[in-house]
């Protein structure tokens, strides 16, 4: 079943007299519980890809369906509302608030949402359990590592149940110890029935997907299969064999 459609997307930004195609004609499907990898080099498109499956940004032209709904020509506000109920966002930066400890972070979209305070508390602490930060609920960012505090952005991204977790570059700011940790947390995650896009420039990352999308100047180069991926527990790390299966 198709959880994204998007067709013929066009972003066009106007800088002075020239123009600027972000994306230039753009279609894609990613069905419910998929694990996508999108790559590309700086000024491929790759980030405004993003903005749009996250619902940031609204295209220049073409059709955007998230569950069945047009998403191209919503409002503003109904835009909020599908990134706050359906979408949950990773940030390679975090995005933490510093004086608020774990707890609070994650229930933030719970509060955004309207959840009672009961309810919201319950499902926050479920949230940072299941991330392996239990024990961690009442620190605040500067208590903890960097790895730990990825695992309360990931936990936030949960808490509202989205239909998509939507990660950028979740390990650039990791270790590679660190790095493997999270994108086995990626790997749990996936395993439970969620949808996962992951927007990277690293093919150790991306080869963690089952699929892998290429962009290049605003357009789609390749859009591959991954044969052989590296699953996290298994001591050997194959090549992906890429290419062998056109979508």
């Amino acid at each position: 079943m198709n959880i994204i459609t998007i067709e013929n997307i066009k972003k066009i930004y106007k800088i002075g007299t020239q123009e600027v195609r972000a994306l230039d004609g753009v279609s894609l499907t990613i069905d419910a519980n998929e694990y996508v990898a999108i790559m590309g080099p700086s000024g491929s498109g790759k980030s405004t890809l993003m903005n749009m499956l996250g619902c940031l940004d609204t295209p220049t032209s073409g059709r955007y369906e998230f569950k069945g709904n047009n998403v191209s020509q919503m409002t503003d506000n109904e835009l909020a509302e599908i990134r706050n109920r359906e979408i949950g966002f990773v940030f390679q930066t975090f995005n933490l608030l510093s004086r608020s400890n774990s707890l609070h972070n994650v229930e933030l979209p719970l509060i955004y949402a309207g959840m009672p305070k009961l309810e919201r508390r319950e499902r926050a602490t479920l949230a940072l359990t299941s991330v392996g930060l239990g024990e961690r609920i009442h620190h605040k960012p500067n208590e903890l590592s960097g790895g730990q505090r990825q695992r309360v952005a990931v936990a936030r991204a949960l808490a509202t149940n989205p239909a998509i977790i939507l990660a950028d570059e979740p390990t650039g700011n990791l270790d590679s110890k660190t790095g493997e940790e999270i994108m086995a947390l990626f790997h749990e995650i996936h395993q439970k029935g969620n949808t996962i896009i992951l927007v990277t420039h690293e093919d150790e990352v991306a080869r963690h997907a089952q699929r892998i999308i290429r962009l290049r100047d605003g357009l789609i180069e390749s859009d591959t299969q991954v044969h052989n991926r590296i699953i996290p527990g298994l001591q050997s790390k194959t090549t992906v064999n890429e290419g062998v299966e056109e979508l």
